[in-house]
């Protein structure tokens, strides 16, 4: 069992409970919340109250967040596009729409869930929700990804990763017309002062960011660009691209109505991993093209000429 207490600030008085505390519980569903809120695991005051309980200023609110029902790892046989595979790890080009790991709402289907069916002895290397997953890729987002297949190598790469001596490059296709040909965004992420479940770039207190950007071509409306990431923030390039006012397309998260309606999901692919590998001692670079849905919104936005020596 998990308490949750929070103090209302003046700013937040009037609004619904459920409302409220979907914005700052990061976890939790609107859904869920009213799930505690009829099965009495929500207090104000000490009290219980419905889910239309309109909050005021110094209340205190306390939740009571039963442990998660355990997920039970199931090996299923979903497709995986292998670059590379040797008796050490994987490199994949993960497809779009594929959660990697599992998590509350997505118990299967996820790139775990695959890799058990792969690899028979996957085991637990790495923690049992995440056996093997070196670094996380969005749902939405494509492109290479490196999959350990020891303990040994798990380490390795997770501690190249977190130094930086990994070297990530992506594509990205946002909307409008950058000015500059390159440039880097140098801007703190944290969690967002009102929408908790997004983040934000800027923030007091955020942990510092870094953002390398080339334009590769530029069309009437939006721009491809090549990026490669400083650092690893949750959301960084999302994040960073929007800050600078221009958002990735399809980004349902960081970008306006036109934004997402440009795209079927957010144009973030990751190209290019380039790294040593510690078994055979010696540095790899794997490359990936992007999937058919970045290409077909790269034709209609007459950038796909650009793609011929970056990621066709």
């Amino acid at each position: 069992m998990k308490d949750e207490i929070r103090k209302i600030r003046a700013a937040e008085e009037g609004e619904r409970i459920d409302k409220y505390l979907a914005k700052f519980q990061e976890d939790l569903s609107r859904n869920f919340i009213q799930k505690l809120i009829k099965e009495g695991r929500i207090f104000v005051e000490g009290k219980k109250v419905k889910a239309s309980y309109r909050i005021k200023e110094g209340q205190e609110i306390s939740i009571e967040i039963p442990p998660p029902e355990p997920i039970k790892l199931v090996p299923q046989k979903i497709p995986l596009n292998i670059i590379f595979e040797d008796s050490w790890l994987l490199v994949i080009n993960k497809q779009p729409d594929l959660v990697v790991h599992p998590a509350v709402g997505h118990p299967d289907g996820t790139l775990v869930n695959a890799l058990l069916y792969h690899c028979q002895d996957l085991g637990g290397i790495g923690g049992r929700l995440r056996p093997g997953i070196v670094h996380r890729l969005d749902r939405d987002t494509s492109g290479v990804m490196v999959v350990s297949k020891t303990d040994k190598i798990h380490s390795e790469l997770v501690k190249a990763f977190k130094e930086r001596e990994i070297e990530k490059t992506y594509l990205a296709i946002v909307s409008g017309g950058i000015s500059r040909l390159e440039g880097w965004i140098d801007s703190p992420i944290g969690r967002h002062p009102q929408q908790r479940k997004k983040m934000a770039a800027g923030v007091v207190g955020g942990r510092e960011a870094q953002t390398y950007f080339r334009v590769l071509g530029r069309a009437e409306n939006c721009s491809l660009l090549e990026l490669q990431p400083r650092t690893g923030r949750t959301h960084q390039l999302r994040v960073h691209l929007a800050s600078i006012n221009h958002p990735i397309l399809g980004d349902r998260v960081y970008g306006g109505k036109n934004v997402i309606a440009a795209a079927p999901r957010q144009m973030l692919h990751s190209f290019k991993l380039k790294f040593f590998h510690p078994s055979l001692e010696k540095e790899m670079t794997f490359s990936a093209r992007p999937w058919e849905d970045f290409l077909e919104v790269a034709r209609e936005s007459g950038l796909d000429k650009y793609l011929t020596s970056e990621g066709d």
